[in-house]
């Protein structure tokens, strides 16, 4: 909503404030700041003149006139112009040599086609009052030559842009924003919807209303002989203009300006072109409308419509009917103005995707009480300004509608806020709102929260606290606040008029005893240990595609092709719920890639959502009014998937970066593996490694993780076609593990271990195995043979060649003994040694390699 400082100033005795300052008024008032505009603050030297003398200039490519203006001096001013709209005689804005035109631009005397030019000769546009460069701008006869054009025509203007929310709907229209304005400053405001409406008992045209729910009011007016070649006068051109309306005719425009400034929709209807009764009612079943925009529109059982004996004839509150649209020659006009539901204009709006201003405002609430207020001023304006004469006579068509009572204690604001108010306090915020507020408790209001006739108000909440015996006040809210339906809803407009900076800033304490879950330590430690490792954290968006299985090349059977599918999705190329982390990781990698990255290694944890075996596909959905019973709750667990939580790594490039001192190393299985073991090693999970076969993985380069006998993950290289299709680099690896399985082996806090103060005694030894043996199984065998006096073990080489004979291969380990009583010797670090080499032998056929 655009808000020209000067029209804001009809209506609101504002101090010599600056926009800025208003702004900062309106923003305490919860109103949203977008920007602030200022328009004309650079022009200078602008004046009006009289056109006394056109020379049509000759053997040019366009026309070219050669003008002698009167502007107030001692002599004409010659000056050329292309434009033909204007003749001797007119008053005309001509800027002199050294004025500035918006936009800083300069004008000075300069010969051209042939003839000295002192000045120029404006259009609107040139002026910053619209789009209009097809001509001059022609001014009023009796407009005073020599006049600053500045100050006549009120080209210095701020415009305060505000973002309007749904929840306040009023703010959408001048009015709306003058009444918060003269709030903040403590001044006068003038309604400008404050006017004498005549007695008038006659109808105008027949009208009524087929659905009520559709529509509780429907006004008519009329006017006839109105003048269609009549023009809008210019401060309503430039009052459109500064709100972001272009002007387009007089019957038009007066409806968008008295739309931007009550904020009611208006539409005039061609009465030559009406038919019989106009009706307000629902589209009945393949009916069709050709709207202003020319598309021919297929409508909808549930659109509110306008029509007439020739059928629809406008889109109630969105956009009218082509046929019944004002024309050039059109000179009696009927001017509708209506209270539409703002539930079904929203839902028309949206369905047709056709948003309108009229729907903008229909959608958030519009004054019930406006349609005979607007229709009236509108009619008036078309007589004044357009010679038509207004017929006697309004028709007004309404359902009853009762206003809502909201019950409340008087103390209920300063609950909500923490800052006790007094009652007078209340009282006087809400009737600067408009309420109108009286004293003591209304048992209709308050019992059951229903008034006598029926309106459903926010009296359950009074009713309660109510019991406490609290000092009650009964509020109906104004008909310009159809937002304000619930006791919280009051307890905001005291808050906020009170002003939110008066709130105290309050920390809570923490409780004492409370701190980090073992499962919210564990997360933490494993994404320092990861982050320390290379790795860089993402966060991606927990849903997927149905391709990410094909991608995967997940087996149909698989379980993880069983996802949960989002009722409304944010895109409908990703409508479920990710059952494991790696298509988001791989699309980053991918996006990383693309984007000059080559070497990327990721890491992600988070959830994943596993439908539960004979589970409801959809949970119930609860009102709120109460809490849900203990048969809800189990109903909505039973309906939630399970949701472990895993980690996540991808790798690509380089793990270990190239430069002067040498080459890199580009990422391998065994980095996926380790990162795996870095996982574990933050649980305290000793973890085993085994060959195995699972997608998305390279069914040769593929290793499952074991905590104990517990699957927890795998880890190894992707499997070209995954690599294919996702468009990955060459070699691709990732890993993802469960670390909710991680969390359940953890045995709780350990006690730090005994560090020895003896030396350590050191034994390499290097054994020959078949070449398909893990090496995992080997390391196993070593610290089961070696026994307690074994403090670490590492493998260091790895050979394969013709010494250790065909199909095997060596391994090579070195063997750290330490005991914590004592310095070891040789007799005893040998004999572990070989009671480990022993155990090798039984359980893999291992053999000491001698050489």
């Amino acid at each position: 909503m655009k808000v020209p400082l000067s029209w804001l100033r009809e209506y609101v005795d504002l101090p010599a404030v600056t926009a800025h300052e208003v702004a900062d008024k309106l923003t305490a008032a919860g109103l949203k700041l977008e920007s602030i505009t200022s328009h004309g603050h650079d022009v200078k030297n602008v004046v009006v003149g009289e056109v006394l003398e056109i020379e049509e200039l000759s053997g040019f490519k366009k026309p070219i006139r050669h003008c002698k203006v009167e502007v107030g001096e001692a002599t004409p001013r010659e000056i050329v112009c292309g434009a033909t709209n204007f003749a001797a005689g007119d008053r005309v804005p001509v800027v002199l040599p050294g004025g500035v035109l918006p936009g800083g631009f300069e004008v000075g005397a300069r010969k051209t086609y042939g003839r000295l030019s002192e000045g120029m000769i404006c259009s609107e546009r040139e002026l910053g009052l619209g789009d209009d460069h097809n001509g001059i701008m022609v001014l009023p006869p009796d407009t005073p030559i020599g006049t600053d054009v500045v100050e006549l025509l009120g080209l210095r203007d701020d415009v305060i842009e505000l973002e309007i929310t749904p929840d306040i709907g009023y703010a959408l229209s001048i009015r709306g924003v003058a009444r918060e304005a003269a709030t903040g400053f403590g001044v006068a405001f003038r309604d400008p919807a404050d006017v004498e409406l005549p007695a008038e008992p006659e109808p105008s045209w027949p009208a009524s209303i087929a659905d009520p729910t559709a529509c509780d009011r429907f006004v008519l007016r009329e006017v006839r002989g109105f003048d269609p070649a009549a023009e809008s006068p210019l401060w309503m051109r430039v009052h459109l203009t500064r709100a972001g309306m272009r002007p387009v005719s007089l019957a038009v425009d007066v409806t968008n300006y008295l739309m931007l400034e009550l904020g009611q929709p208006l539409h005039a209807f061609d009465r030559d072109k009406l038919s019989g009764e106009i009706v307000v009612r629902r589209a009945a079943a393949g009916e069709r409308l050709e709207t202003l925009d020319h598309v021919v529109r297929a409508l909808d059982p549930d659109d509110i419509l306008i029509t007439d004996q020739s059928g629809p004839i406008s889109m109630a509150g969105t956009m009218g009917g082509l046929e019944t649209e004002i024309s050039g020659g059109s000179t009696d006009i009927v001017v509708e103005a209506a209270h539409f539901s703002a539930t079904g204009i929203s839902r028309e709006s949206r369905r047709h995707g056709l948003v309108s201003e009229a729907s903008k405002r229909f959608e958030r609430g519009v004054d019930r009480e406006l349609p005979l207020v607007a229709s009236w001023r509108a009619v008036q304006m078309l007589a004044e300004l357009g010679g038509a004469t207004v017929s006697p006579g309004v028709t007004h068509a309404e359902a009853e509608v009762s206003p809502a009572r909201i019950a409340i204690p008087s103390g209920y604001p300063g609950t909500v806020a923490g800052v006790p108010y007094t009652k007078e306090t209340v009282v006087a915020r809400l009737e600067q709102v408009g309420c109108v507020v009286t004293g003591g408790d209304d048992p209709a209001v308050r019992q059951g929260g229903v008034d006598p006739t029926g309106v459903v108000t926010g009296g359950a909440l009074a009713a309660r606290l109510a019991v406490t015996g609290a000092d009650m006040i009964t509020v109906t809210p104004p008909s310009w606040r159809p937002d304000l339906t619930d006791p919280n809803d009051l307890a905001e407009e005291v808050i906020r008029l009170e002003g939110y900076e008066s709130l105290p800033s309050v920390l809570p304490s923490a409780p004492a005893g409370a701190g980090l879950t073992e499962g919210q330590r564990l997360r933490r430690r494993v994404g320092r240990a990861l982050a320390e490792g290379g790795y860089v954290e993402v966060l991606n968006y927990p849903f997927i595609s149905p391709d990410d299985f094909d991608h995967l090349q997940l087996p149909s059977d698989d379980a993880r092709r069983r996802a949960m599918r989002l009722a409304n999705p944010l895109s409908e190329d990703e409508p479920l719920m990710r059952t494991t982390l790696l298509p988001g990781l791989l699309k980053t990698l991918v996006r990383n890639v693309g984007r000059g990255f080559p070497d990327v290694a990721l890491f992600e944890t988070g959830p994943v959502y596993r439908p539960r075996e004979g589970a409801p596909s959809t949970a119930p959905v609860l009102g709120v009014e109460r809490r849900p019973t203990a048969e809800e709750l189990a109903s909505i667990e039973a309906a939630l998937p399970d949701q472990p939580l895993r980690v996540a790594v991808v790798l690509a490039g380089e793990f270990e970066g190239s430069g002067w001192w040498g080459p890199g190393r580009a990422a391998s299985w065994a980095d996926a593996v380790h990162a795996a073991r870095l996982v574990a090693a933050e649980s305290r999970v000793e973890l085993s490694i085994s060959a195995d076969q699972h997608e998305p993985w390279h069914p040769g380069r593929c290793a499952a993780l074991y905590a104990g006998d517990t699957l927890v993950g795998h880890a190894g290289e992707l499997h070209p076609r995954v690599v294919e299709a996702y468009g990955l680099p060459k070699r691709t690896v990732a890993m993802e593990l469960e670390l909710s399985r991680l969390e359940a082996a953890m045995t709780g806090p350990v006690d730090a271990p005994v560090v020895s103060a003896y030396p350590v005694a050191t034994q390499d030894v290097a054994l020959i195995v078949p070449d398909f043996t893990p090496v995992a199984d080997v390391e196993l065998a070593l610290r089961d043979g070696a026994g307690e006096l074994l403090e670490s073990i590492r493998l260091f080489d790895v050979y394969a060649g013709e010494q250790v004979g065909e199909g095997n291969k060596s391994l090579a380990y070195s063997m750290r003994f330490r005991a914590a009583d004592r310095t070891l010797t040789v007799e005893e670090t040998t004999a572990a040694r070989d009671a480990a080499v022993a155990m090798a032998a039984d359980r893999v056929g291992a053999q000491l390699r001698s050489v």
